[in-house]
């Protein structure tokens, strides 16, 4: 890739999860504090990612893989996202804020699969290349969260009880704006299935790439991206009301520590993948997260708090070595045609069903765990612990190690 390609694509990844980040990290301390929303609602809001991503894969392979431009549909989205945006900023109660955040996510989450495919048509080697592109989100994540604590103290308690946590939607509206320009500037990325024959309803949604299925060591590997993101889901959906509870300063800000590690591992993840293979890698991901629930447990705000700092840490690990290690080896197992449809059906396997479930536990055991407006967090943290490890077992027990292949 040229400098100029290298540049554009590095901005996209920026300004993708600067947009998430900006509002995802606190909509549960938003929600709770500001529209006055109880455990099981907030789950309820996270699981608009999940709606989402289970709507991905079929707005992807019914038209990114078919009918027009990748880079042109993300351009669109993101234009109508920054409306949907400044309309949940303005909501005044959540039935007002619910229906504009599940329009938006069900028009975000397929724009994670398509900046992957607009980035992997630009590579020869996606396993050596794509992680230097992958790691501008991450900084667009940190960014985000650095702006909100230490920029604008939006989370402080002070600022919270007044309300300021509504500009984080502000803040996402422009920047999601500014994306939408920004696509129609990216490299033409075409159809790829364009000159295909394609009759049945299957193939038009782009249900063809669960023909990946087939592979038994794909399948182990989608149905434990399912499982895994159960747990994870308390991670998303509790660690900054969590932080904010027990008196941690700046909690959006000390979540970044997060993205920094990410953005140490993402670069150090081709090394791992050549070293340890695939399926080492997948299992140090798995096996952080249950560690990193196990310090939340335990940890606090005073004398134990580098706990809390250490399990924040793992996020790096956690995030890069299962879910970027899996985007490049679904990459793999697709081939050119299929890219686009596989991204989305993985993208449904984590962000979608898994975390669906996911965030649903995660609102009834944090209801089940709460005594008028206090979490015993102890126990809310450990069940999913002991969930990762099941998870782990299940698939050291039965995933084969693989070598990642491109075709020519």
């Amino acid at each position: 890739m040229n400098k100029g390609i290298t540049t554009r694509l590095s901005i996209m990844m920026f300004l993708q999860f600067f947009i998430w980040g900006g509002w995802f990290v606190t909509l549960g301390t938003f929600l709770g504090n500001n529209l006055n929303a109880t455990d099981g609602q907030i789950g309820q809001a996270f699981s608009t990612q999940s709606w989402g991503a289970i709507i991905a894969p079929f707005i992807v392979g019914l038209i990114a893989d078919r009918y027009f431009n990748a880079e042109r549909i993300l351009g669109v989205i993101h234009l109508i996202g920054a409306g949907l945006m400044y309309m949940c900023a303005n909501a005044t109660d959540f039935n007002d804020f619910y229906p504009y955040l599940l329009a938006y996510m069900v028009l975000y989450m397929p724009t994670l699969a398509l900046v992957n495919s607009v980035a992997f048509r630009q590579m020869d080697d996606p396993s050596k290349d794509f992680s230097k592109i992958r790691v501008w989100g991450t900084l667009g994540w940190i960014i985000a969260g650095l702006v909100i604590s230490f920029v604008f103290g939006w989370d402080s308690r002070e600022a919270i009880a007044n309300g300021m946590l509504k500009n984080t939607f502000l803040m996402v509206a422009v920047a999601s704006a500014l994306h939408g320009l920004l696509s129609f500037t990216l490299p033409a990325t075409p159809p790829a299935g364009a000159n295909s024959e394609r009759n049945s309803l299957g193939q038009i949604l782009g249900l063809d790439a669960l023909g990946l299925l087939k592979d038994k060591n794909f399948f182990v590997f989608f149905l434990s991206s399912v499982l895994v993101c159960i747990p994870l889901a308390f991670y998303y959906q509790n660690t900054n009301p969590f932080l904010s509870e027990i008196g941690l300063a700046n909690p959006t800000g000390n979540m970044t520590i997060g993205q920094m590690s990410e953005v140490l591992f993402m670069l150090l993840l081709p090394i791992f993948l050549k070293r340890y293979g695939i399926k080492k890698t997948l299992l140090f991901g798995m096996l952080a997260w249950a560690v990193r629930y196990v310090l939340f447990a335990y940890g606090n705000a005073d004398s134990l708090v580098f706990m809390l700092l250490i399990g924040i840490a793992l996020h790096g690990i956690c995030y890069d070595f299962f879910f970027v290690t899996g985007q490049i080896y679904t990459d793999s197992k697709a081939g050119k045609e299929y890219q686009s449809s596989a991204q989305g059906m993985i993208t449904l396997a984590t962000y979608g069903v898994g975390m669906l479930i996911g965030f649903w536990f995660a609102g009834m055991i944090s209801d089940y765990y709460k005594s008028g407006d206090v979490h015993q967090w102890t126990m809310i943290w450990l069940l999913p612990a002991i969930f990762s490890v099941g998870v782990f077992v299940f698939f050291f027990a039965t995933f084969k190690n693989e070598t990642v292949e491109y075709e020519k």
